[in-house]
Formats: structure tokens, C-alpha cells, sequence
């Protein structure tokens, strides 16, 4: 199946007249073989979940949230207990350093969630129930200090989220790279047309998104890759507008217009639990497996398809000998390439090397 893609990679290739420099066209024809059988991998991993079954744990769910206090802020170390309403037994769990926790492959059926902390009131959930293959954000698990007096309050979700982009337009990576959209509030507040909007927006026009326009036409104008420019510098502004287009649209549609229409969440959120293979399969996964503005996972149709409309964008301003179903192809297997290699770093590297506004980690 592999050879096959790479044939069609190859074929639309020569239809539109790309050449690239071998090293760099050899790595994207094993990207490209390699995404090919992942995203067919992912349609049938989605296939399973739309008839409420895990290819891990058939019909089973996941249970998740994060501890906070009163203030706000994740509480570590503290005790979670998940007791099913027909008494078959319990399960305990303690939150790590971002105050989340995780139940996963429960069994359909009624649930209760009770959270202690050292020093602090205990947190009682009302029952719920979870079906087969549901990925179930339990919010509100708040604990309170002994000594003071509880309150509630009751917040508007769109002051909610636009919090949450306060915070996250602050995430940078060495205080440089942007990381604009990790998410570590596993019950954070879905994020309302403005918020997506607004993200996208500070995405595309941050310093880093023109550097990075400009050392990708650098590479592209040393290595003669689209050779219907020029050499010179007219031939360099040509490829750095090409690039900055391509990040530009892409991010527009994937992370705004798409998720906006599909009702669908544009960001990564931070798993931080679990062996390193269940963390990188639900880093890669990530790439065709969203949440939605409902709280459940989705096939992630507002990233799939906004890397190849922008693809099919790219058509309008790369030069003519180049434009075809190959440019369409290759621009749209690099993007969702990079968004497999991007969730990787956020979920292994980028925490620890970033600065945060909100909790002084």
C-alpha cells in the first residue's frame, strides 16, 4: 500500500513539475508513505469508536479531570476514588504535578467520583453514567481548605475561555517558541468562535511565523526548489510569500474556519500520565483524533481537511509550472506530518522547557 502512495506521489509529482533537492524529496516520500498508512490506520480507529468500541479496550470508556482549589490551581498528590453505583468494586488513582487524573477501560454503568486532599474538604461528584467507548470530563472537582469557607462560583463559559486563551497566547517554549496550543485544563471550557478566531490570528501573525516563512524559503532558495523563480532576491521574497501563505491559510482554516463550522477544539491537550507508549500513541493519534466543543472525541475533519485546502490554496501563488494535484498532495501530507512531529514535542518536551503565566511552573 506504501509503494502504491509513493507511485501516486511520484506521478503527481512529475504532473506539476516539482523538483526538490534529493535529500529533502526522499524525506517526503517516506513521510508521505508513512502518513498514507496512518491516516488509514486512523479511519478505521474512528470506524471503531463511532460503533462505541476501542481498539485497546473494546467497549469500554475514560474518565478524566483535573483537582483544583479553590483558587484555581491543580492540586498534586491528591486521592481520587471512582466507585460504581452497583458496589462491584473501586478504583484509586493520585493526581500528578498538573493535577489531573485518569480512569481508563471502565465499564459501562453508573459512576460516583470522590477527591481528598491533605488539609482539605472532600469532593463528592453527583452520580453519572458513562457509555461504551465514551471519553467522559468530569469538571467542578474542587477542594476546599478545612479552615475556610466554601463558595461557589458560577462562571459564563465564554469568560471561561477567553481565560484560557489568555493564558495559553503566554505559553512559549524557552520564552521564544510559541506553544499557543497545548492545553494542560483537561475541563477547560470549550473555546467559542471568537476565542478560535483569536488564536488563529495570534498564531499567524507572531514574530516566530515570519522567521519561520523566512528560513524555509532560505533552504527552498539554496536548493532550487520551485525553479520557476528567480535566484535572486525577487526569486527569495517569491518563496518566503509562498511559505508564509502556506503557514498562514493553513492555520486560518485548520484552527479557526474548520473547527468553528465542525464545532470542533483546535488544541492539544496535555496527557502527562501513562506509559510512554500510551502517551505517544495519543500524541500521534491527536493529529486525526480531536475533541469536539461537546466534550467527545471526533475524527479530526477541521485539521484533515484544512491542510489540504490549503494545499489546494497553494495553487493560487506558486508558479504555474509547479500548481497540480502533486503540489495539492505533498503540501497537505507535510502539514499533517508536522502536526503528528508537533504533538509529540508538546506532550514529551515543551512543558518542561516553556514558560507560563498562570501557575509559575
Amino acid at each position: 500500500m506504501a509503494q502504491v502512495f509513493l507511485w501516486l506521489y511520484r506521478t503527481c509529482r512529475r504532473v506539476s513539475g516539482v523538483h526538490f533537492h534529493p535529500k529533502f524529496s526522499k524525506r517526503i516520500q517516506s513521510a508521505a508513505a508513512a502518513i498514507f498508512v496512518f491516516l488509514q490506520l486512523s479511519v478505521w480507529l474512528f470506524g471503531q469508536q463511532a460503533s462505541g468500541k476501542l481498539p485497546d479496550a473494546p467497549g469500554t470508556a475514560t474518565i478524566s479531570g483535573t483537582v483544583l482549589d479553590t483558587n484555581g490551581d491543580v492540586i498534586e498528590g491528591a486521592q481520587v476514588r471512582l466507585s460504581s453505583k452497583n458496589g462491584r468494586g473501586e478504583q484509586t488513582v493520585e493526581t500528578g504535578s498538573n493535577g489531573q487524573f485518569v480512569f481508563a477501560g471502565i465499564s459501562p454503568g453508573a459512576y460516583t467520583l470522590t477527591a481528598t486532599g491533605q488539609g482539605m474538604r472532600a469532593y463528592s461528584s453527583p452520580g453519572f453514567r458513562v457509555e461504551a467507548g465514551e471519553f467522559r470530563i468530569v469538571s467542578g472537582v474542587v477542594l476546599a481548605v478545612t479552615a475556610t469557607s466554601s463558595v461557589t462560583v458560577s462562571s459564563d463559559p465564554e469568560a471561561l475561555a477567553e481565560e484560557e486563551v489568555q493564558v495559553e497566547i503566554h505559553q512559549r517554549v524557552l520564552g521564544v517558541l510559541p506553544n499557543f496550543y497545548t492545553s494542560y485544563d483537561w475541563s477547560g471550557a470549550p473555546l467559542g468562535p471568537r476565542q478560535k478566531f483569536k488564536l488563529a490570528f495570534r498564531a499567524m501573525t507572531d514574530p516566530v511565523a515570519f522567521a519561520g516563512a523566512g528560513v524555509l524559503a532560505a533552504y527552498q532558495h539554496v536548493n532550487q526548489v520551485y525553479p520557476a523563480y528567480e535566484f535572486g532576491f525577487e526569486g527569495y521574497a517569491h518563496r518566503f510569500g509562498g511559505a508564509y501563505a502556506n503557514d498562514a491559510v493553513g492555520r486560518m482554516l485548520s484552527s479557526a474556519v474548520f473547527p468553528t463550522l465542525f464545532r470542533q477544539d483546535p488544541r492539544y491537550f496535555y496527557m502527562g500520565t501513562g506509559t510512554v507508549r500510551q502517551r505517544a500513541t495519543y500524541a500521534i493519534m491527536s493529529a486525526v483524533i480531536c475533541r469536539g466543543d461537546n466534550g467527545k472525541r471526533q475524527l479530526n475533519i477541521s485539521h484533515l481537511l484544512g491542510a489540504f485546502s490549503s494545499g489546494a490554496a497553494s495553487n493560487l501563488y506558486y508558479p504555474a509550472a509547479n500548481r497540480g494535484v502533486g503540489l495539492v498532495v505533498v503540501n497537505g501530507v507535510i502539514e499533517t506530518a508536522g502536526n503528528v512531529g508537533n504533538n509529540l514535542l508538546r506532550e514529551f518536551l515543551f512543558k518542561r522547557l516553556e514558560n507560563r503565566k498562570d501557575s509559575g511552573q
